[in-house]
């Protein structure tokens, strides 16, 4: 009889794996963009809510990104690929999308050097062949960009954050857990991933300036 509850209690643990897994997904696919955009894959996030959409250009080695996430409009959402640091926000490459008074939105393009980077926009370590562009819309950002994919691998470690703006400036994120696991392997080709807690110590939890 133990052997029997505890078979059932996996089958229900599995169906209801499958349900959340299932829904992530019809959440991702069926996410709408402006006219005259769209993408050919898809992944709900693990953390912050987010999504990541793409499409993979293997003749050129580049990709088409839009990457979502719910905030304030008080507040930024980045994304980017990190070439140096496996599961790191230091040493990424990143897009930080955040908007000003008016409500006009911008995207700053920066590499993240340390935990207390610069924030010196146009130093991204990897080539952008068209100038990104990111939307406020419904309570959450969306960044497009085209990335030439380091290596020309299609094997990048990703990374994404969220985190409040402070006198119109970028404000360090949280240090809640979601925000510490905000990391993962994505292969563009094949669309599967592995995630990761970033490998970095509370003290120097200081990811976007101070």
């Amino acid at each position: 009889m133990a052997r029997r509850n505890h078979s059932v209690w996996l089958l229900a643990a599995a169906a209801l794996l499958f349900a959340a897994t299932a829904t992530a997904q019809d959440n991702c696919s069926s996410a709408r963009f402006p006219a005259g955009r769209s993408f050919q894959r898809c992944t709900a996030l693990p953390e912050l809510g987010a999504s990541l959409y793409w499409t993979h250009h293997p003749v050129n080695g580049t990709v088409d990104v839009a990457f979502r996430a719910p905030q304030s409009a008080g507040g930024w959402v980045a994304w980017g690929i990190n070439t140096q640091r496996p599961g790191s926000m230091v040493g990424s490459s990143v897009f930080i999308a955040s908007q000003d008074g008016s409500g006009a939105v911008s995207v700053l393009t920066t590499y993240l050097e340390s935990t207390a980077p610069s924030l010196t926009n146009n130093t991204l370590k990897l080539a952008v062949p068209a100038g990104p562009a990111a939307e406020y819309s419904g309570g959450a950002y969306t960044i497009y960009a085209t990335v030439a994919l380091p290596g020309n691998s299609t094997v990048q470690n990703t990374v994404w954050q969220a985190g409040p703006l402070s006198g119109g400036q970028i404000a360090p994120h949280p240090t809640s857990a979601a925000n510490l696991r905000s990391a993962q392997k994505l292969d563009f080709l094949s669309g599967s991933r592995s995630t990761g807690a970033p490998r970095m110590h509370r003290r120097n939890l200081r990811e976007f300036l101070e």
